[in-house]
């Protein structure tokens, strides 16, 4: 039946042609944006899914700062505690030099005189961003030993959150305290300036809390010495000087293997965060993939159908043209 009121052809050929319009927009948008799902109503859950990822690894990249801040800490004070080792040993060797018979002690002194006071100030300089772990003051408020590095960003499957840390044990790493006291056990005193004695029997060790003090090394004729403070101006050829020498010599010796052995555990920190940071740093390439998969647009595929959609688009037009020209053969039939 043909009907003026009625066309169904044309109906159909606009609902077509309003869907391919509506298929050319979404492949338009996914080209331009670049993502398949870009708006909640694309798809809620993967909406969801991949706003919620890419806020963690913002929290992420976050971590990763924080743990290069971490190895700059450890980086400095392992490069304060290598050149203490170095120094140090410069010292040793001094005192192994002025061992010899005739040798001018008071001008080997001065060189270990200059060789303490960089002692000091190489501590003092290995700061970063105000924190010092060779140089403290353990009376200070809220000082801890225990130094911690934020190195994760977790999301449970029950979506509670929690974040990571690398702790540090930096008990044994100071090279002064400014805070010891000066009869403390050597718990409580830094490497280079816990007191050494070199009494028989206890040649090279730490002083023992309160058995030996300053004052008693000129009431008994105790050498209490630091390795900052140790002097051999005075020493003569003499078999107890002599002794005090050697005695300076082992308590100089093992400052220098705590020493060591805290440079060991630097280096073994910076082992850690580096392989903390570089799994921080695949973790977010691995989750922007995964978001990825999940939202971004397939370029190659989208390009494809917008060239289809676009030949069904003037198909459609001109599918709607011819419907609505079949109105106007019924014209003709009026005619005379």
């Amino acid at each position: 039946m043909t009907s003026i009121m009625t066309n169904a052809s044309a109906m159909t050929a606009l609902k077509t042609l309003s869907a391919t319009n509506a298929a050319l927009s979404t492949t338009q948008s996914r080209i331009s944006t670049g993502y398949r799902v870009a708006e909640a109503s694309d798809n809620a859950a993967y909406w969801s899914i991949a706003t919620t990822m890419r806020s963690d690894n913002k929290a992420l990249a976050t971590v990763k700062d924080a743990l290069g801040l971490g190895a700059a800490k450890v980086d400095t004070a392992y490069t304060g505690m290598k050149s203490a080792i170095d120094v140090v040993d410069e010292i040793k060797t001094k005192l192994v030099a002025a061992r010899e018979p005739g040798v001018d002690k008071t001008k080997i002194q001065a060189e270990i005189t200059q060789l303490q006071g960089q002692l000091i100030s190489n501590a003092g300089a290995a700061s970063f961003s105000g924190e010092n772990w060779l140089s403290i003051d353990s009376s200070a408020a809220g000082y801890s030993t225990t130094k911690s590095i934020v190195a994760s960003f977790t999301r449970s499957a029950s979506g509670s959150v929690s974040v990571g840390t690398i702790s540090i044990n930096t008990a044994n790493m100071a090279l002064f305290d400014a805070g010891a006291d000066v009869n403390a056990t050597p718990d409580g005193t830094g490497i280079l300036d816990a007191k050494y004695t070199s009494t028989t029997g206890a040649v090279g060790s730490y002083v023992a809390a309160g058995t030996v003090t300053t004052d008693q090394s000129t009431a008994t004729g105790l050498q209490v010495f630091t390795v900052t403070t140790l002097s051999i101006s005075a020493l003569t050829n003499g078999a107890d000087d002599l002794a005090t020498l050697e005695g300076f010599i082992k308590g100089v010796d093992d400052a220098i293997s705590k020493m060591t052995t805290a440079a060991s555990d630097l280096g073994a920190a910076k082992k850690r965060i580096d392989l903390q940071s570089n799994f921080v740093s695949n973790l977010m390439d691995t989750i922007e993939r995964g978001v990825g998969t999940l939202v971004d647009a397939d370029m190659n595929k989208e390009s494809t159908r917008l060239q289809a959609l676009q030949v069904q688009q003037q198909l459609g037009i001109q599918a709607l043209s011819i419907a609505n020209s079949n109105s106007q053969s019924v014209l003709s039939l009026f005619r005379g």
